[in-house]
């Protein structure tokens, strides 16, 4: 009979080293400590960003020193579009999309009818280009 077998048959228990030493449990335990604090070390701080404070719309266009840029704006609740048909309604915004508003704010004119509805010149300008599209 082996020893091992022999000792379980004098004593009836196992032996009372079965697991691991704690010594190997400390070989473990003190890298993962040393690498948390690295990792904890090297994270950056995280900034405290607080969010821009919106202002109130501005009643006019701005002006604005920019250059002016084309938009593509498919749909305008304003001016309406009395009975056109979709080509020419699409051929007005077309129009409205590539050029520049008189006003000085540098947007299309469909641009500035979208972002400043109040604007005077932009609403007659589009009201002149929906009429003369619907001839």
């Amino acid at each position: 009979m082996s020893l091992a077998k022999s000792r379980l048959t004098d004593s009836g228990a196992p032996p009372a080293n079965s697991g691991p030493s704690r010594s190997a449990l400390a070989w473990v335990a003190v890298p993962l400590a040393l690498l948390a604090a690295l990792v904890w070390a090297l994270n950056p701080r995280q900034p405290k960003l607080a969010p821009a404070p919106l202002g109130p719309p501005l009643p006019v266009c701005a002006r604005l020193p920019r250059e002016f840029t084309p938009t593509d704006i498919t749909h305008l609740a304003e001016p309406p579009f009395p009975a056109l048909p979709r080509e020419r309604e699409l051929r007005a915004l077309f129009h409205m999309n590539t050029e520049p508003c008189p006003c000085g704010c540098k947007l299309s004119l469909a641009a500035c009818r979208l972002n400043y509805p109040s604007c005077k010149t932009s609403k007659e300008l589009a009201a002149k280009i929906v009429e003369s599209s619907g001839h």
